[in-house]
């Protein structure tokens, strides 16, 4: 792509879209130009429908079926960039869903129900119903982030050198033996802001930062950990919670035993890391991420990213036959204690689409088992391919593996992902059958049994949902444009060239998202218009722009 078009493609707005398709008997869907209300779900890529105007059935391939458009509401935060929520509406808007999440999941949630809870969390049934209405009709926790008139300006956020002080107190001082007051630790913000010379936050945002704590870290942090354990540690056995498709999926990663070379001048670039994503009640590979760069949250994110996304453009694109019907978000995201599964956009983006994060405890294998016995079996297979590096010394003795290298990146990746079609296909000892199966049992049910749940929810627009996995960053925008690693440009950013922050008058800092494994290209999220723009790198000579992309 020349200069000329990546400036004409840099000035095409996109708007974010978290719309799902709702894959269900008498939910209604548009097909082409027509609306049809489901009858009947054939498999993972059919449906049969009725044309709500002829009263025509048809069979609908799921893939081509797109959810019915959602009306616009002012002041809701649907198309946001998550990253420009501040932390105290998160905050709210975490405790407006737990307010209604053991109402989620009713057909229809009766007067009695709601009324119970709303003696519960001391919230009138009006208000409840109101949030219930909401986040069904988007499926997100924005829609429950409180509506703000004339936001469209800039969102007024807790700077982030305060955010990391009021973690820095609920970590340090808050969660302790101690068990200081939620006013004790207000005051100790205040005071470290002043010694720090940042403007303090509003007592109402440390206030909602404090009570975001969750329950199992209070109990823990503050000197209450037999009952924490009691009430949250699982019990030896089967996975606890995994009783469904989806209900939790493991990650992990681990380095490639094998030197690739690049897709172009066939050289040796070295070992890719892995990054894999399981379910853990049908055993279902989920999704992947392919990197150079060691472990990161970029790593997780674009895995769970990959996962939630439906695979059939991936197979035709990488010219690989075979089905891998798997698509929707996890109830629960397992892995590692690293800080590469603690990045804060993973958090965010967890958060927003209703993925509970949970890290399994250090030193106790047994409740990562799962991915990392499958991370074994391919290393297994990995071995016995050119180039390999082996796991040991003494494997390696005599054999140069940069010499043997002859798989290109590309190469590899339809390999891997060959591999991963034949794993979900084959028998599986602690199942008695083939993950496939079980995923199939789990959704359509079988003779005398009944599904465990639906088909899952199906994202409508795969580039939003992958957006939102990537990292963001917050830069000034200079007469030069914007500078991460190297400078990037596009007749998008001109009118926040020098831009000044309303609340501070410092210069104002804009969202950008980038994806590492081509950096050719920056996002830039538009705050007024709330849509994003192409941004390119500045010089398009600059090696950066064609040389640094792993394509997945």
């Amino acid at each position: 792509m020349n200069w000329i078009e990546n400036k004409e493609n840099a000035l095409v707005p996109y708007e974010p879209n978290r719309a799902r398709l709702n894959i269900d008997v008498n939910s209604t869907v548009r097909f082409g130009d027509n609306v049809y209300r489901i009858s009947q779900i054939l498999d993972f890529k059919t449906v049969i429908g009725i044309d709500v105007e002829s009263g025509r059935a048809a069979s609908l391939a799921i893939a081509a079926l797109i959810p019915i458009g959602q009306d616009k509401v002012d002041g809701l935060y649907a198309n946001y960039d998550v990253s420009a929520i501040a932390s105290e509406d998160w905050a709210i808007a975490q405790r407006r869903f737990a307010a209604i999440e053991p109402l989620l999941g009713h057909t229809i949630v009766g007067r009695k129900e709601t009324e119970q809870r709303a003696r519960e969390t001391g919230v009138d049934a009006a208000t409840l119903y109101r949030w219930l209405g909401k986040y069904n009709e988007w499926g997100e926790l924005l829609a429950l982030v409180p509506r703000k008139r004339g936001w469209q300006t800039g969102n007024s956020r807790i700077s982030r050198e305060a955010d990391e002080l009021i973690t820095k107190v609920i970590k340090d001082y808050y969660l302790t033996k101690q068990r200081p007051s939620v006013q004790k630790a207000i005051e100790q913000v205040r005071e470290l802001c002043d010694q720090s010379k940042i403007p303090p936050p509003s007592t109402t945002a440390i206030r909602a930062r404090i009570k975001a704590v969750s329950d199992r870290d209070y109990l823990r942090g503050r000197g209450f950990a037999d009952k924490a354990r009691n009430k949250y540690t699982p019990s030896p056995g089967t996975f606890p919670g995994a009783d469904y498709p989806l209900a939790i999926v493991q990650v992990d990663h681990t380095p490639i035993d094998v030197m690739l070379v690049d897709d172009v001048h066939r050289l040796s670039i070295g070992r890719l890391w892995l990054t894999l994503a399981i379910c853990v009640h049908t055993r279902m590979i989920t999704g992947y991420y392919l990197a150079l760069d060691a472990p990161s949250g970029i790593s997780v994110a674009m895995c769970v990213a990959h996962a939630a996304l439906p695979k059939e453009e991936w197979l035709t694109v990488h010219g690989i036959e075979g089905d891998w019907p798997v698509w929707g978000f996890p109830s629960v995201l397992h892995t590692d204690n690293g800080p590469d599964f603690q990045a804060e956009t993973l958090k965010l983006s967890c958060l927003n689409y209703g993925i509970e994060n949970r890290f399994r405890p250090v030193k106790r294998p047994k409740y990562g088992g799962h991915i990392e016995r499958l991370l074994g079996k391919f290393m297994d297979k990995i071995h016995a391919l050119p180039g390999t590096t082996f796991s040991n010394v003494s494997q390696r003795e005599g054999y140069d593996s940069d010499k043997q290298a002859v798989m290109s990146v590309s190469e590899f990746e339809t390999w891997l992902v060959r591999e991963i079609l034949k794993y979900n296909e084959s028998y599986h000892s602690k199942i008695f059958m083939s993950p496939s199966r079980k995923w199939h049992i789990g959704i359509f049910g079988n003779t005398g049994v009944d599904p465990l749940v639906g088909l899952p929810m199906r994202p409508a627009d795969p580039l939003t949902v992958q957006r939102d996995f990537l990292p963001s960053y917050e830069r000034t925008i200079q007469h030069y444009g914007v500078e991460l690693d190297v400078r990037y440009y596009s007749e998008a950013l001109r009118p926040w060239i020098n831009a000044k922050d309303e609340q501070t008058g410092k210069t104002r800092k804009f969202i950008f998202r980038r994806d590492p494994r081509d950096i050719s290209l920056i996002w830039f999220y538009d705050p007024l218009l709330k849509q994003y723009f192409k941004v390119p790198v500045a010089n398009q000579a600059f090696p950066v722009a064609a040389d640094r992309k792993l394509t997945h």
